[in-house]
């Protein structure tokens, strides 16, 4: 049953977006920009800076505890942000970036891969990928713990696959949230939840894999890594809500994973929505999750 602060938190939203209904989009870059300024003009979490970084190339953001900034031994989160790969960006993540970082003790550095339909399959692989290759020569492998929501929690995990294939040293483990790692959709849940979910659905997950793999293979593990070969791959952290499309995406990476004896935390939290993480600290079950993952990360990050 959800916490009365998590009802409260919905009605307030709803009353927000019934009284300043979003405008009319013309272009996706609008679009864009609109999710930018909405979500990145939220203030950093008490005690966090941010600072640019370029991942050779790839844009990117570090957000962290100013009193870490320079222990060169903390555990580092490597976070990918969602949107289905065609909105979002570092930027629009860094508030919440902030609140894991200081969460989780760690530095988060949140990478801007590029995006569809400028920018189709496997560019958002590759940008991960760079930015990986990079992180390594900055901090060691075991402290490095890769996450992601959405579609970021689809690349997060499938970056794993490519970085075994890739025969570069793995990261300590993955945080993966609300995940969208099955670009068929074929999920039950997007049946099943459909009437719970307003912020994802059957209809905009077929036109974002439409225009994110731009007649590509649906199956290919680095755009679905429910279907990769998982054997010999670190630990994952999957967490997802009871009440959203997604909530079988999550399921099946875990079953996926755990079939190859990989170690696999599956979390389903019950009546919450996609990517309810978002909410921290404001109602109990994003702060759940949150401490969740921070004992992921404390765990797995040497």
């Amino acid at each position: 049953m959800p916490s009365q602060e998590f009802l409260d938190y919905q009605a307030a939203m709803a009353k927000a977006a019934a009284e300043n209904p979003p405008p009319e989009f013309t272009t996706e870059q609008d679009r864009r920009e609109h999710i930018d300024k909405m979500l990145g003009q939220r203030p950093l979490a008490d005690g966090t800076i941010a600072q640019p970084a370029d991942a050779d190339g790839v844009f990117s953001i570090w957000v962290m505890p100013e009193e870490i900034s320079s222990d060169n031994n903390c555990p580092v989160v490597c976070y990918f942000h969602g949107g289905g790969y065609r909105i979002g960006s570092a930027a629009a993540w860094q508030p919440f970036g902030s609140h894991l970082a200081k969460t989780c003790g760690a530095k988060v550095l949140l990478v801007d891969y590029r995006l569809a339909p400028e920018n189709p399959f496997p560019a958002a692989m590759d940008d991960a990928l760079c930015a990986y290759r990079w992180l390594l020569e900055q901090v060691a492998p075991s402290r490095i713990v890769l996450a992601g929501d959405s579609a970021g929690g689809g690349l997060a995990p499938a970056l794993l696959l490519a970085i075994r294939d890739a025969e570069l040293p793995l990261p300590a483990g993955c945080a993966s949230l609300s995940p969208w790692s099955d670009l068929t959709n074929s999920g039950d849940s997007f049946t099943t939840n459909s009437q719970t979910d307003f912020l994802f659905s059957k209809e905009l997950a077929e036109e974002a894999a439409a225009i994110y793999l731009a007649g590509q293979d649906p199956k290919h593990p680095y755009a679905s890594p429910v279907f990769g070969d998982w054997n010999g791959l670190p630990p994952l952290l999957i967490q997802a809500g009871s009440i959203e499309v997604l909530e079988d995406d999550a399921r099946n990476l875990a079953a996926a994973a755990q079939a190859a004896g990989v170690e696999v935390r599956l979390k389903i939290f019950d009546g919450m929505p996609h990517v309810w993480q978002h909410g921290y600290p404001v109602f109990p079950e994003a702060v759940n999750a949150m401490e969740d993952i921070a004992s992921f990360v404390a765990d797995m990050a040497a």
